[in-house]
């Protein structure tokens, strides 16, 4: 595996693109057409005039944006799936599917009747009734949340989590739409792909059923009672996705593309979850289904547990939620986890709370990703975590303004620094855009204006979210300046190695992005 900070030296990237472009030569189905490969000293100096570029424009926000914009950013790989639609979307899909919503000081989207008291129809709302609209907006996001406002919520956490369910009613039933959406933002962003947390229908009614079932911690017992259901879970989760991609597809005109361009391109990778503020039992149910789903069926590419971290419950029972997942791991061994761990801060937990998270995630639970990570510095032995991190290539997904909205932690404030120093592989990626309101190129922007960053350090930092992300197959890199032996040379062996592989194909392409927007001039 590949750090970061080995990634980011100009001349032996120049190499390696150079590299890859030539001994790539002849491309399957899934990737890009072959194009002229310029020589290492030519690739070198478009790298080294990006950077120069980059720099010139390093102070002008609206220019940065332009540039950071076009600039290829490989994968967002901290992404919910409801939470990536915008407030427009879901007050959209309330309008198709005939939804109300309430005309409080903070809006929902309910299901009708609508001629109920507080109720209005969302159909023709942003024409009827602008000022509810825009409200609605407001309440379904962070837009122009204010904390000192008339009914505003106390704080930006407060906020940013009950806008779930406000919204929640417009998205069910909306999988295909939301697949789309996520595409669609993605494309826009200059991102091929996504790794998005979302649930099927079935894992749900699933877990649900073991809500009466009292907790023993009897991990073996419980594993034993659940198993008995998962195919039939996994056979209707596959048929629900199936028809959402489906659906999905032909919302974008997908189907009539060879080869697919635009949002018809983004691949998505999918993480099952569980909701870790619910009880044991269910949590554990939720989390065998994710489990047993990713090993079933490739597009479930991990498991996750979200929910806010300073929950009661989920303090509560957060060493016992890492205790489930040690054990759900030993009997899936494949199966990666990519975990919310430190997404907490001095003053919203007791201290006590902010000292073990991390580790847990790492050492307890064996996750390979760590979300969010902010709460770092708080924790016991930090610098000998950090080792452990950057030696075992545990990743950390920097959600920036996440943390800014959710935590008030930004800036100088925020550990990013701390990992980079200690060699610890970052990503930057989105969270919840939609209710962040918010792209990727966002994050890109602040961690140049807030953290510093160079072009350089972006550049290793979107080769670094498909290097860490969980597409299947081997990597394309087996050092900084190495392609795979396999693709040493052009010919079979390498075609071989890529169709065999969709890590190493999304790799392959972000490296002809970067050679085509370096050589472009943008």
């Amino acid at each position: 595996m590949i750090g970061v900070k080995r990634l980011a030296g100009a001349a032996p990237v120049a190499v390696l693109t150079a590299a890859l472009l030539t001994t790539a030569g002849t491309a399957h189905a899934q990737r890009p057409p072959p194009a002229t490969s310029p020589s290492p000293a030519v690739a070198q100096a478009a790298e080294a005039s990006t950077v120069g570029r980059f720099n010139a424009v390093a102070k002008d926000r609206a220019q940065l944006r332009l540039f950071l914009r076009a600039m290829p950013k490989g994968g967002d790989l901290h992404n919910h799936l409801s939470g990536a639609a915008y407030a427009e979307d879901f007050l959209a899909w309330a309008d198709e599917g005939g939804l109300c919503v309430t005309t409080d000081v903070l809006p929902s989207i309910v299901p009708g009747p609508c001629d109920a008291p507080g109720r209005v129809p969302a159909k023709g709302l942003a024409a009827a009734n602008t000022g509810l609209y825009n409200r609605a907006i407001n309440a379904l996001s962070m837009r122009n949340y204010d904390a000192g406002a008339d009914g505003a919520m106390a704080s930006g956490h407060d906020q940013f989590f009950a806008t779930f369910g406000r919204f929640g009613a417009a998205g069910d039933g909306k999988l295909g739409a939301l697949l789309a959406v996520a595409r669609e933002y993605a494309a826009g962003d200059t991102v091929g792909y996504v790794e998005t947390s979302v649930n099927p229908t079935a894992m749900g009614e699933l877990a649900w059923s073991f809500s009466d079932t009292p907790w023993t911690d009897d991990f073996a017992g419980a594993l034993a009672a659940i198993k008995p259901r998962l195919p039939a879970m996994v056979a209707q989760a596959r048929q629900e996705f199936d028809a959402a991609e489906a659906d999905a597809d032909r919302r974008q005109g997908c189907l009539a593309q060879k080869p697919r361009t635009g949002p018809c391109a983004v691949v998505l990778g999918y993480q099952g979850f569980a909701v870790r503020i619910l009880k044991p039992s269910v949590v554990f149910a939720q989390l065998a289904s994710a489990f047993a789903l990713a090993q079933a069926d490739p597009r479930f590419v991990g498991v996750n547990i979200v929910a806010p971290e300073d929950h009661p419950v989920s303090l509560s029972d957060y060493r016992l939620h890492m205790r489930m997942l040690q054990y759900l791991h030993a009997q899936y061994p494949d199966v990666k986890l990519s975990l919310h761990a430190g997404e907490l801060t001095l003053g919203l937990v007791t201290p006590r709370e902010l000292r073990f998270h991390v580790r847990e995630a790492v050492e307890t639970a064996g996750a390979r990703r760590i979300g969010h990570g902010v709460d770092i510095a708080y924790e016991d032995g930090a610098n000998d975590l950090l080792a452990r991190m950057a030696r075992d290539k545990v990743a950390v997904e920097i959600n920036l303004t996440s943390n800014d909205v959710i935590l008030g932690v930004k800036g100088a404030d925020h550990p990013l620094h701390l990992y980079r120093k200690a060699g610890v592989p970052f990503v930057l990626s989105t969270d919840d855009e939609g209710v962040s309101r918010i792209d990727l190129t966002n994050e890109y922007l602040r961690a140049v204006t807030e953290q510093g960053l160079t072009y350089l350090d972006l550049k290793a930092a979107a080769r670094a979210s498909l290097e860490y992300s969980f597409l299947p197959g081997p990597s394309l890199w087996t050092a900084p300046k190495t392609p795979v032996a396999a693709c040493a040379k052009a010919g079979p062996a390498c075609d071989a190695f890529l169709a065999g592989s969709r890590k190493a194909t999304a790799q392959w392409r972000l490296e002809r992005e970067f050679a085509a927007f370096e050589a472009s001039g943008r």
